[in-house]
């Protein structure tokens, strides 16, 4: 099944970006007449027709609406830090809505090499991601926000399980599959490649954060975070069974 995505849709009748039309017209070579299925990553399905090939905007008139399931049982938010080569972080991103997450954040942190990230790119690797994935629900993307700021919004939350993955010296860290319930909430913070500094892991920990590890190997940031995804998907298909 090949999936498009809009996000212009007004009654029975969906336009599509100018990106999404040419790939319609010039890669899949649709035509008027053809049927079409389509997201607008808010969990529903359109089964429609295409009336309007046009390479700019192609129109869909939408013949039936399906809201589709919850792809996951629990919000799953990862927090991480920009790594200096732009490219791991995207493939993170890409990987990560692909196997499934609710939000991401990029972390601003007192070892961050990086600060900003092309939001306009990162949001066109999520949409084209969720199309290759078939899911319906395009994950949040917050650009930049400050390491201590998010933590401040979620200390209030104890319905959320909220970890902190540290490469530093303790001796209570446990592995994260040890410690994360299924079907619950979950933020994991992933720090930049200098790891989250002291200060801030204390900070972390006085507001409910627990600190996790990853095993005995050294992980790159792109691969903590979505090694830090996998282990939750993990964890809730060992529940079901």
């Amino acid at each position: 099944m090949n999936l498009f995505y809009v996000e212009n849709i007004t009654g029975s009748t969906a336009v599509m970006s100018e990106m999404e039309s040419r790939h319609c017209v010039k890669s899949m070579r649709l035509r008027n007449g053809d049927s079409i299925r389509c997201t607008d990553g808010n969990g529903f399905l359109y089964d429609g027709v295409l009336v309007e090939d046009n390479p700019k905007a192609c129109v869909i008139a939408i013949r039936q609406q399906t809201a589709m399931p919850p792809e996951l049982p629990f919000h799953l938010h990862i927090a991480v830090a920009a790594t200096k080569n732009p490219d791991r972080l995207e493939w993170f991103v890409e990987k990560a809505v692909e196997i499934g997450v609710t939000e991401i954040s990029i972390i601003r942190c007192a070892h961050s090499e990086k600060e900003s990230v092309k939001t306009d790119r990162m949001e066109r690797l999520m949409i084209a991601a969720m199309k290759q994935s078939l899911r319906f629900r395009l994950p949040a993307f917050h650009p930049a926000i400050e390491l201590q700021a998010l933590v401040q919004q979620y200390a209030p939350l104890h319905d959320w399980q909220k970890f902190i993955a540290y490469c530093g010296e303790e001796n209570d860290k446990q592995e994260l599959i040890s410690l994360a319930a299924p079907q619950t909430n979950s933020l994991i913070l992933i720090g930049p490649e200098g790891d989250f500094s002291p200060d801030e892991v204390v900070m972390a920990q006085q507001s409910g954060f627990r600190t996790v590890t990853f095993g005995s190997m050294r992980l790159r940031t792109e691969t903590a975070a979505l090694y830090a995804c996998c282990q939750m998907h993990f964890i809730n298909e060992l529940k079901k069974k």
